[in-house]
């Protein structure tokens, strides 16, 4: 089916198995697919497991994706994602992308990938800096790692995404997509990719969830997150030693809001005024509260022990839903195997598609191919 047309909403998402899934993932990303599937306005979802990116700054490490493909799906199922309504699936058992990777590393140049943002951005969280060391005849960065927005545009092109869920650091990743989408489209003339839309989520703070100690992202590799996954006891621990305002040295000082991770986690996870009737009754509502603690009286710790209400009443189902889950790591892997032949399926329709836009689906335009041939034969003898 060609994207003209294509009438059908299609969602892509995902995530990296590099490790268990955090507060970031849940406010950014799977809290809106949960409500996106639930809403019954997409004819299909699909949620990649992205195990080949991963490996693009793991590929000495292969078990460290291994080990953590199931604590992903087991993250996703315990926030709501249903299988019977969601299509999860691995990376790397979909040979389509890789196909499709390579023909879309065509279409764009070196330069225009070291411009994007979001490269930039991982580069630097990850150390890539161009140097050697002792282990590494040639410095610089991995390719697959550079290739990074290519292997993306092929993921969702190849799903025919028309809608991507993702957080405002991917905006960059999402725009190269489109701009491969309409080189191919206009080089082949053909109408065969679709240009997604980007879907952000509608809380500001949302977008980009800070870490525990005020750095601008929580991430895995920094440590600064609190996992979906974590106990009562841990959640506690890091919310109490959160990073808050530094010159709030005694309870009567007036402190700050902005830049206060306490009050930035509030902002992103109250969901009404309902939770300081029931937690916090001597405010109405988190505005009271911030007007208190800027005019001075308002302790840390209490701010940090209200948090801690509202960050339990968001994770105590989805350790409940995990411990379920748990029990039958068998159904998790079936859910992987089912979701991930539904994507084979799908993406080799539009390999095929884009193959014939090319003009290199050989044995399937055998027909053509031998009529050219002979004609160009032809005009060779008489052209002698």
């Amino acid at each position: 089916m060609l994207a003209k047309d294509c009438e059908k909403k299609i969602i892509l998402t995902g995530d990296r198995p590099t490790g268990k899934l955090h507060l970031g993932h849940y406010v950014g990303s799977l809290m809106r697919r949960v409500e996106l599937q639930n809403s019954g306005k997409f004819d299909e979802i699909n949620i990649l497991v992205a195990d080949d990116q991963a490996l693009t700054d793991n590929w000495d490490n292969p078990k460290k994706i291994r080990d953590n493909i199931i604590e992903v799906a087991l993250d996703y199922l315990s926030v709501g994602i249903d299988p019977d309504k969601s299509f999860i699936c691995i990376q790397s058992a979909i040979p389509a992308l890789h196909a499709l990777t390579f023909y879309y590393m065509n279409m764009v140049t070196t330069q225009r990938l070291s411009r994007n943002p979001t490269v930039k951005s991982e580069m630097a969280l990850r150390g890539f800096n161009g140097s050697s060391t002792e282990n590494d005849n040639e410095a610089g960065l991995p390719a697959g790692f550079f290739t990074y927005p290519v292997s993306q545009t092929a993921d969702i092109t190849a799903f025919k995404a028309t809608n991507v869920p993702v957080g405002e650091d991917q905006l960059p990743m999402l725009e190269q997509a489109k701009e491969i989408v309409r080189k191919f489209n206009n080089t082949y003339n053909c109408d065969v990719l679709v240009e997604p839309d980007i879907m952000l989520p509608e809380n500001a703070t949302q977008r980009r969830l800070p870490g525990l100690d005020g750095k601008a992202k929580m991430s895995k590799s920094l440590g600064n997150c609190i996992y979906l996954s974590d106990d009562p006891k841990t959640v506690k621990n890091k919310i109490m030693s959160m990073y808050t305002d530094p010159t709030h040295i005694n309870i009567s000082d007036p402190g700050h809001v902005d830049g206060n991770m306490v009050f930035t986690y509030l902002d992103a996870f109250l969901k009404d005024d309902s939770q300081f009737a029931e937690y916090l009754p001597e405010y109405k509502n988190l505005d009271e509260m911030k007007e208190h603690y800027l005019k001075g009286g308002l302790g840390d710790v209490k701010c940090k022990k209200f948090l801690l209400k509202i960050m339990e009443e968001t994770l105590e189902p989805i350790r409940a839903e995990r411990a379920k889950w748990v029990q039958d790591i068998g159904s998790v892997f079936d859910i992987l195997k089912a979701g991930t032949d539904h994507a084979v399926k799908v993406t080799n329709e539009t390999l095929n598609e884009c193959r014939a836009a090319m003009r290199i689906n050989y044995f399937d335009d055998k027909p053509s191919i031998v009529a050219d041939w002979e004609a160009w034969e032809k005009e060779s003898h008489q052209a002698q």
